[in-house]
């Protein structure tokens, strides 16, 4: 009886470490991805002219993102980041509204991402990606006059 509490248990805690934030290689959520914006629930003249996101596994367990936004006047946004996939914050830089992100990466095809900025959280946006690898779904919780809010988008893998 012991034995087998000993290999469940062992069973238990292989099956944990292989859910740990490292990214697992070849995740399918590398790549660049545009937004298909007719999809956003918004009218067509607030809509962004075009969204565009990159992932990139980096050497030492990291992971990092790219985003670039041209809203529907033609001005342009973007942010990057580099984190730990342990939940730990980490800097983002440049002129969307973000200053810091924490992330996880419970599955390869599944990343989760908190947005800070000024030391309030922003958003929480989980990425999931298709069986084909196709198209990336970002879906993303936050908070508008005090209610909470979720949307979602569809992002096209660029191929090239």
């Amino acid at each position: 009886m012991n034995r087998i509490i000993a290999a469940s248990l062992a069973l238990v805690l292989l099956q944990a470490s292989s859910t740990s934030a490292a990214p697992r290689a070849g995740s399918p959520l590398a790549g660049r991805w545009t937004l298909d914006v007719a999809t956003l629930p918004m009218p067509a003249d607030a809509r962004p002219q075009s969204v565009s996101l990159e992932f990139a596994e980096v050497p030492g367990g990291k992971w990092s993102s790219r985003v670039a936004i041209v809203e529907h006047s033609g001005n342009r946004l973007e942010a990057s980041s580099t984190m730990a996939l342990d939940g730990t914050p980490a800097p983002a830089t440049g002129t969307y509204a973000v200053d810091r992100v924490a992330g996880k990466m419970p599955a390869p095809g599944v990343l989760v991402v908190q947005f800070i900025y000024q030391n309030i959280p922003r958003s929480t946006r989980v990425y999931t990606v298709s069986a084909d690898g196709k198209v990336l779904t970002e879906t993303e919780a936050y908070f508008r006059d005090g209610q909470p809010v979720l949307r979602t988008a569809h992002f096209d893998r660029v191929r090239e």
